[in-house]
């Protein structure tokens, strides 16, 4: 029973990945503060950036030119390890063709994430969700 459950878990991890990493951003050369993002269509890419004062969360969507899109960007904080997140800051890019979002500065010392949603505007089962890992 527990290498079925195990299994199981593997292959939600898979598929998980799978749908998560091309929207992934890395972090271009050197210190450097730009991102390159796979672009895939519809999907957000999420990222934040960090200083001394704290940390922005930003997220970028590809998508055809006439098409109205929105993204949601928000910087989510948790006090202890299994306690809610709660959003600290959100920005909404509401424009045709690609869209890009960022949030006020957020300063904590609270684990944090930042996640975003994107897509077609006007059809909300087709957005998407991508966060990064909590930080």
């Amino acid at each position: 029973m527990r290498a079925r459950i195990a299994a199981l878990m593997a292959a939600a991890a898979g598929i998980t990945a799978a749908m998560v990493l091309p929207a992934a951003a890395t972090t271009t050369p050197a210190g450097s503060n730009a991102v390159a993002c796979t672009a895939v269509l519809n999907h957000p890419c999420v990222w934040q950036q960090r200083d001394g004062a704290g940390i922005v969360g930003m997220a970028q969507v590809s998508a055809e030119p006439g098409q109205l899109t929105v993204v949601q960007v928000e910087v989510r904080t948790q006090r202890a390890w299994g306690g809610p997140w709660v959003t600290a800051a959100s920005a909404t890019t509401l424009t045709s063709g690609s869209a890009r979002a960022v949030t006020p500065r957020v300063v904590t010392a609270d684990l944090r994430m930042v996640c975003a949603t994107a897509g077609p505007a006007l059809e909300a089962a087709q957005q998407v969700t991508t966060c990064t890992n909590p930080f």
